[in-house]
Formats: C-alpha cells, sequence, structure tokens
C-alpha cells in the first residue's frame, strides 16, 4: 500500500512513471554539466556556446557540434532514452534529439521526443484497453528542458525483446534493468487518442539517425489534432445556433473535466482523520488540502403560473441583464476576433494573453462566454481539444492573492491557501509535462486585481510565456490604457500585443438588442417609439447596453404598476343599487363598456381589456428620471414650494456674493424679490398672499404677520398687498436645516444668523433645474 506522500506526489504527477532509484547513476555530488563535441571528448567550457538562444548546433565552431553532455561520471549522448525529474519519485521518459545553450536562462538545455504512458490518455472511450503494465507509446511531441532534470538512462525495447529477457514478464528487483526497461509497440497521440499499427520498437529505431523517420512515422499514421469540420451556414429559421448550455454556474460555461482516482482502493477511516489531508512535498513541506466549501441552499420562492404567464413578468425576465440571450447582436466581429485567438492557442498547444478593453456594458464577458461555449461545444463534438476553462472576477474575490486558489483549484480540484498555490502554479508550469491540458483564464474587472507591488499581475502575465505552461489568459478591464497607465513596463510587456477594444454600442445597436429581447413578449407592450427613445438616451452618455436594459425593465415595472392600481381602483367602486335604475350599468362601464378616447382610463386599458398597458416615451422619462437620480434627489425633488424657492435664494446670494455663505435675512429679502419678479402663479398665490399669517421663525419664536388690508388702500397702492415677507420661511428653513440640507448659524437676532449649504450647488441644480414650480428662479444647470 503507497503511503499518502506517494498518493499526493502521484496525484501531482499523474501520467509519469514510477522511479524508485533516481540517483544510483547521477550519484549524489552536484557535478557542473559539461559538452562534449564530435571531434574531442574533453570538457569545453560554456563560452564557446552560441550567441544565439537555443541555436548552438548550428553557430558552433566548423565541425564542432555537441553530441553528448557529462555529469561526473554520467553521459549521455544523441538518441539516447532518459529519465527526466517529476515530482516525488516520478519521472518522464524522452528520447536526446539536440544539445544547445539558452544564455538567456544560461543554463544548458536539450530538446527531448517524449513517450507517454496510458494514464496520460484522457479519453476513455476511444483510449485501448490491452495495454502493457510498462508499456509507453512514442509520439510526435518535442519539448526542450534543462540538462538538470536528466534523473538516468532508461531503457526501450520491444515486446518479443523484453519476453527474452524476462521469460516469466516481471523484472526482478537484482536485476539492473528494475524500474528500467519499457515495451514500446505503437505510436500514440494522447490528445486525439490516435494510435500507429503495431510495429517491432528495433527495427523503427536503432539510434538518433533514425529519429526524423519516427517522427514522420507517428505524425503520418495519428491525427496531429482535432481538426474542425466545416461550419454549416446558419438557416434563417435557425435561432439556437450561439445557445449557451445551462449549468448550475450561473450561466458560466466551464469545460468538464474526468478526474482521475487517486487510488482503486480506500481503507475505511473515520470522518475526524479526514478532515485535512496532509502531503509531503519533496521538499518535505507539509501540504494541507483543504475540503471544498459547502453551501446551504437557499429556499426558492414559487411563483403561481399566471404571474410568470403574464406578458409584463415575461417581458421583465427577458430584459434582465442576468438572462442569456440566443445571441449576441452586433458583436459578430469581436466574436470571431476572440474565437479564432483562443482556437488557435489551443490547437497550438501554447501559451497566450489577450487584453480586452471597453466601456462597462459593451458586451466584453458575454463574448468571452460565448466564445467559451462554443468551443466547450466543439470540443463535445470531438472537433477541438479538451481544455479547461476557469472565471477570475476582481470584484468577487476579497484579496486579489487569491486568484492563485482558484486556478489551481480549477486545475486540480482542491483548495490551499494563496501562497500555497503561487508554489504549486510554479511548480506545475515550469516542470515538463507532455500531458498538460491548455487552461483559458478569464481575468475580469482586471483593474481589481492590482496590488501594490503588482506580483498577481506579474505572475499571471509572465506564466503563459513559460514553455510547459500551456495557459491563456484573457485579461478584460474597462480601459485601453490600463496596461501603460497602471502597469509598470515589466508587466505591459508580458501582456503582448493582441489587444480587442470593444466600443460603445450605437442606438441602432441598442434599439436591436432591445428588440431581440422583446421578441416573443405577447401583446406589444413596449412602443417602438419608446425604444428608440431609450436607445439614444444612453447611447448619447455611454453606449451602455445593461443601462438600456435596465431603463426599459423598470419602465415595464411602472406600466405594470400602473395597470394593477387602475383594476383595483375599478375592483373597488362597485355599482350602487338602486330601484330606480340611475346608476344601472355604471360599474360594467368601468371596466368593459365603450370609452372615448379622451376618456380611456390609466393603464393602456382599451375597450375589449385585452391589452392592459404599455410603455411609451413618458415612462420612459420617469424611468431614467429613477435611473439617473440619487437619493438626494429625490429628496429635493419632494421638498415643498416654499423650501425649494428658499434654496434658489440661497443659490442666488452665494451666485452673486461669491462667497460660500449668505445672512439669513439678506436670503429672507432675496426670496421676496425672486418671488416679485417671478411669474409662477404658486408663488405669488400662497407664499406672497394678504391673509393673517402665523409663521415659526427660525429661533422658534412665533411671528404673526398682520398683512389684512383694505380694499380701498389695495386699489390706490397695488403693491401693498403683498406680505412683507414671503410666509413659512421660519419653517422651511427649520426643515432644511434639521435634514442636513443647509447649516444655519444660531443667534439672538435671527436675521443675522449665516446660512450655508450643506450639499454641493451641482446636486440642487440637477434635482430643481427641470422642476416647473421654481422654474425661472435661476436654478437651470
Amino acid at each position: 500500500k503507497r503511503s499518502k506522500a506517494e498518493q499526493a506526489r502521484q496525484y501531482l504527477t499523474g501520467g509519469a512513471v514510477h522511479r524508485e532509484d533516481s540517483d544510483d547513476e547521477l550519484g549524489y555530488e552536484d557535478h557542473p554539466w559539461e559538452w562534449i563535441y564530435d571531434d574531442s571528448d574533453a570538457a569545453q567550457p560554456s563560452k564557446q556556446a552560441t550567441p544565439r538562444k537555443r541555436k548552438a548546433t548550428a553557430s558552433a565552431p566548423p565541425g564542432r557540434r555537441i553530441i553528448a553532455a557529462r555529469m561526473g561520471n554520467f553521459r549521455c549522448q544523441l538518441g539516447d532514452t532518459v529519465f527526466l525529474k517529476a515530482e516525488g519519485s516520478q519521472a518522464w521518459v524522452g528520447i536526446i534529439s539536440e544539445f544547445f545553450d539558452d544564455e538567456e536562462e544560461d543554463e544548458k538545455m536539450a530538446k527531448f521526443l517524449w513517450f507517454s504512458s496510458e494514464r496520460e490518455i484522457r479519453n476513455k472511450s476511444t483510449k485501448r484497453t490491452d495495454f502493457l503494465p510498462n508499456e509507453l507509446y512514442i509520439s510526435a511531441a518535442f519539448d526542450s528542458n534543462a540538462l538538470t532534470t536528466i534523473n538516468g538512462t532508461a531503457k526501450v525495447v520491444s515486446l518479443d525483446e523484453f519476453n527474452r529477457l524476462h521469460p516469466t514478464g516481471q523484472v526482478k528487483k537484482t536485476s539492473k534493468d528494475y524500474g528500467k526497461i519499457f515495451v514500446c509497440r505503437r505510436g500514440c497521440n494522447t490528445r486525439t487518442t490516435t494510435y500507429t499499427p503495431e510495429f517491432r520498437w528495433e527495427d523503427v529505431y536503432s539510434g538518433a539517425d533514425d529519429l526524423p523517420a519516427l517522427v514522420d512515422l507517428v505524425e503520418s499514421q495519428t491525427k496531429a489534432t482535432r481538426t474542425r469540420a466545416p461550419r454549416a451556414k446558419k438557416s434563417a429559421d435557425d435561432p439556437d445556433e450561439f445557445v449557451v448550455p445551462e449549468s448550475d454556474d450561473d450561466g458560466v460555461p466551464k469545460t468538464p473535466r474526468k478526474r482521475r482516482r487517486l487510488n482503486e482502493a480506500m481503507t475505511p477511516t473515520s470522518a475526524r482523520k479526514d478532515l485535512a489531508r496532509k502531503f509531503l512535498t519533496p521538499t518535505h513541506r507539509r501540504i494541507i488540502v483543504k475540503r471544498p466549501l459547502e453551501f446551504t441552499p437557499l429556499g426558492t420562492r414559487l411563483l403561481s403560473p399566471s404571474a410568470l404567464a403574464s406578458p409584463f413578468q415575461i417581458a421583465r425576465n427577458q430584459l434582465h441583464v442576468s438572462s442569456v440571450p440566443a445571441a449576441l447582436p452586433c458583436r459578430e466581429e469581436e466574436f470571431a476576433t476572440v474565437y479564432s485567438h483562443l482556437e488557435a492557442a489551443i490547437t497550438d498547444g501554447s501559451g497566450s494573453c489577450i487584453y480586452i478593453s471597453g466601456t462597462p456594458g459593451t458586451g466584453k464577458t458575454a463574448t468571452v462566454r460565448e466564445v467559451v461555449a462554443q468551443l466547450h461545444a466543439s470540443v463535445q463534438a470531438e472537433e477541438l481539444d479538451d481544455f479547461i476553462f476557469v472565471e477570475i472576477n476582481g470584484m468577487k474575490v476579497t484579496d486579489p492573492h487569491q486568484s492563485y486558489s482558484l486556478l489551481w483549484q480549477a486545475l486540480r480540484g482542491d483548495r490551499v491557501s494563496p501562497s500555497h498555490a503561487l508554489e504549486l502554479l510554479e511548480r506545475e508550469f515550469s516542470t515538463p509535462s507532455p500531458r498538460r491540458v491548455p487552461c483559458v483564464v478569464l481575468m475580469d474587472e482586471l483593474d481589481q486585481l492590482v496590488t501594490k507591488n503588482q506580483s498577481v499581475m506579474y505572475n499571471f502575465f509572465n506564466w503563459p510565456g513559460l514553455r510547459h505552461s500551456r495557459l491563456i489568459v484573457l485579461a478584460v478591464a474597462n480601459t485601453m490604457d490600463l496596461p501603460e497607465r497602471t502597469l509598470s513596463n515589466k508587466i505591459s510587456s508580458r501582456l503582448g500585443l493582441t489587444r480587442i477594444t470593444f466600443p460603445g454600442y450605437t442606438h441602432d445597436q441598442l434599439m436591436l438588442i432591445i428588440q431581440s429581447r422583446l421578441e416573443g413578449v405577447p401583446g406589444n407592450i413596449v412602443h417602438p417609439d419608446a425604444v428608440q427613445f431609450a436607445a439614444r438616451k444612453v447611447a448619447a452618455v455611454s453606449g451602455d447596453a445593461r443601462r438600456a436594459l435596465d431603463i426599459c425593465r423598470r419602465a415595464v415595472e411602472i406600466a405594470e404598476t400602473e395597470v394593477i392600481s387602475q383594476e383595483a381602483e375599478n375592483e373597488a367602486q362597485p355599482p350602487t343599487p338602486s330601484r330606480t335604475g340611475r346608476n344601472k350599468g355604471k360599474g360594467s362601464r368601468l371596466v368593459g363598456d365603450v370609452v372615448g378616447p379622451e376618456q380611456k382610463p390609466a393603464g393602456g386599458l382599451n375597450r375589449d381589456g385585452a391589452r392592459k398597458g404599455i410603455v411609451t416615451i413618458a415612462t420612459i422619462k420617469q424611468a431614467i428620471n429613477e435611473a439617473t437620480s440619487s437619493p438626494l434627489q429625490q429628496a429635493l425633488r419632494a421638498l415643498p414650494l416654499v423650501s425649494k424657492v428658499f434654496l434658489a435664494a440661497l443659490l442666488a446670494r452665494i451666485r452673486r456674493t461669491g462667497i460660500g455663505e449668505a445672512v439669513l435675512g439678506d436670503v429672507v429679502d432675496e426670496v421676496k424679490r425672486l418671488g416679485l419678479m417671478s411669474a409662477l402663479q404658486p408663488v405669488h398665490e400662497y407664499l406672497l398672499t394678504v391673509d393673517n399669517e402665523t409663521t415659526v421663525g427660525v429661533g422658534g419664536v412665533v411671528e404673526e404677520t398682520n398683512t389684512r388690508v383694505k380694499g380701498a388702500l389695495s386699489q390706490a397702492r397695488p403693491n401693498i398687498g403683498k406680505a412683507a415677507r414671503a410666509l413659512g420661511l421660519g419653517a422651511a428653513a427649520m426643515e432644511l436645516a434639521e435634514a442636513g440640507i443647509v447649516g444655519i448659524e444660531t443667534r439672538h437676532g435671527e436675521r443675522v444668523g449665516r446660512v450655508r449649504l450643506g450639499v454641493t450647488d451641482e446636486e440642487v441644480r440637477l434635482a430643481l433645474g427641470d422642476d416647473d414650480q421654481v422654474k425661472g428662479l435661476g436654478l437651470a444647470s
């Protein structure tokens, strides 16, 4: 039985072969690696390496081709089959095809042709079941690694040769071939699960000169990649071409992964011991794998079928921003660009960075999710290679470093701490692994993931450049110049030049989006002019599709509320019985009788009562006012007339004097002047009326204004009929001060106190600029 440490290593490096005696050939001393050239067996200094990266064999001195490398007493040469270190006691098997110097990393490197084991084949439906315990498949995949990863020599033979050397089929532990001899009788492409016909290893490979023919054999008789079939043209009656499959992850498409079981049998253990699995890495550091979080499902509210069948309910559901449409209109070009980049990166098995920018609500995240859903459908149809998808939203993580834990959990299924996940990811992307599946990472709200030292951004943009990562990062942000404005040069340079910009929607595009959402809604409850008005309003500001959908959805709610209130009013007024019959038919007239156009009930009820409401331009205006106004502006609009006039006078005094405060007596006089100059009838009738009025002063003193003037004096002197001061200013000032809208300095004389605004003057102008009650008092913005 394997220990927990061995199980952990097997889990972290699934697909490699077991290697127990890893230091029997190389020894325990750390000697430097030295090149051996074809014309001399003497070690050559590394200064004679090529000045160009990975091209030492081409630019070496004439006749000085590197044919072997040596570390102490261990020597390997071109064409040798060697082990490469993996996690723990695991190892990969490959054939050395080339030696070179990597000046950027300052390392001696070698290029290897990989062998694959049956555990690397993920497609179990087409996987062969007649494999041997020590059987390997030769592949056509090359990879470059440092010479320090070499961990000894391996021996690959045919099945006949293996049976001749070991007739019992078992290798004795005392034999020098124990753990080092393997059988190869087929080639295989693990990504497409295609095999070559059976061959005899000694017939197809005998040395380094046979490598080109061996690679050609595997490539010609296996399928290199899942080639995409020609896409059928979309028919006019096929609206489900871009339908996102339903999932339990809030509409986030993810590629299903078949997880490998750690072992075949497990001894039952107590629940207490299974709370945290403790593993040991080769550095003897303890790994604690946390259990996934478990959430209690929330209770669901069941709606009646009548509520779900309402046209207003259907329209609200389809206009909601979380509703997944059957297609993404007006983003075909951006969709094709993102799709082509992702498909090419997944097919090539290379790392890549793509920066996607655009203002909020322009369809960036929705387009990427739709692209991933289409690629996932191609994987299911075996038209594309497998890949893993993970979405990291900067607004959903409390700490940017949690991105490491989310990525590791997507790759391995275990939840670990961010610091430990960073170490595991560095090791994962830096070690050779021919069976690694491409991983697509969507980093949404990128500006929220920027830290002080920008380490998170650096790592995520640096990993795709590593030769073993196969990591594809899609960075989504709201600004085009975020890399140059916020990130350092070393990070923005790693981001690459692949940048896609999503422009804001035009009013025609917004109209098309809203109309596509309203298709299938019965009753035509939204007028086309209202849709055009909402689209033009939003397009003139930001081109945000989410804002346009929210405004239309709120307008539908307003129309529905008006209809419900009208129906309740009609039901609350039954006809009164009468013997004379003078009330006969009045109740039925409210809901069903013929009503003239000027007597049409509120809510849009027609003569037969079929249509229960319609969204017009006025409804859209009301929804826009609610969406664009803050709670403070709504409170200012709800103030009484005298309070609005008081604020207008205060702003007039501040604008005239240029000082941010004014004397209360000056404001009172300003109210009188504004009222006399204005043509607003309510101001003259209610604030400057001629009557005995008792008001409360600013200091709480009761004041009585005797403004009753006899008719003769009023005719002789017309201005005498006006009040000496506007009525109710004392109470209005106190109410505004209690609400925090203004601040009043309390003194013994109420006219000498000072008053200042407690809010910005822009808030007052935005709230009261279009108010008809104070029109013409200088509040227009």
